[in-house]
């Protein structure tokens, strides 16, 4: 077993919030860097000015660490958006995904095949970057049909999460640049918003 992944049982010391998202901001930064296997306690240990010891008490191996570092540091970009109209929304979100887009899709790239076999850490990466902007989404969708913009029964209205977020990951994957603002725009006005029969004018 890796030592990084041997638990040291003892009880757990007071950390501040501060001092904690210390120790957070650090493993994520590890993650971008280097993916998942670049993180190691005594990397965060040395970044952060701290034993590994104190790690270790506090979140005994690696994983735990890493998925306390993805709950710690959740951020929903897509919270509050309502234009009033599906279509505003659905540019509102590309604009804000777009501005965020390299620091989400490296992180995301970065624990995907180490999340398919933990599934604390599955549950962590989507607690924290999945679910939150998943619902975001759905309220615009649902806020869309109360309103009247698109029928409740329209089948495109089950891909409308899959889209956006498909195309903000699979475009470094296809072309090399990440999905900044202008692609993400770009895509929600020529290819989403014409799937749910909308104009990309609001």
């Amino acid at each position: 077993m890796p030592a990084q992944d041997i638990a040291v049982p003892a009880r757990r010391s007071k950390i501040t919030p501060e001092r904690e998202r210390e120790f957070y901001e650090a493993v994520l930064d590890l993650l971008r860097e280097g993916g998942y296997d670049a993180v190691t306690m005594e990397g965060v240990a040395a970044r952060t000015r701290a034993s590994r010891s104190t790690l270790y008490r506090q979140w005994q191996t690696k994983p735990r660490l890493v998925a306390a570092a993805l709950r710690g540091t959740r951020q929903v970009r897509l919270a509050g958006i309502d234009t009033g109209s599906l279509a505003g929304d659905l540019l509102a979100a590309a604009r804000a995904m777009g501005d965020c887009s390299g620091i989400d899709t490296t992180l995301q790239h970065a624990l995907g095949h180490a999340a398919l076999n933990d599934p604390e850490l599955m549950d962590a990466l989507r607690e924290a970057l999945v679910e939150p902007e998943l619902a975001a989404v759905e309220s615009m969708v649902r806020r869309g049909v109360e309103r009247g913009e698109v029928d409740a029964d329209d089948p495109a209205l089950e891909f409308v999460a899959a889209q956006l977020f498909g195309a903000m990951r699979i475009r470094p994957i296809l072309e090399g640049p990440y999905a900044d603002e202008e692609y993400l725009t770009r895509f929600v006005t020529a290819a989403l918003l014409p799937s749910l029969g909308l104009s990309g004018h609001p």
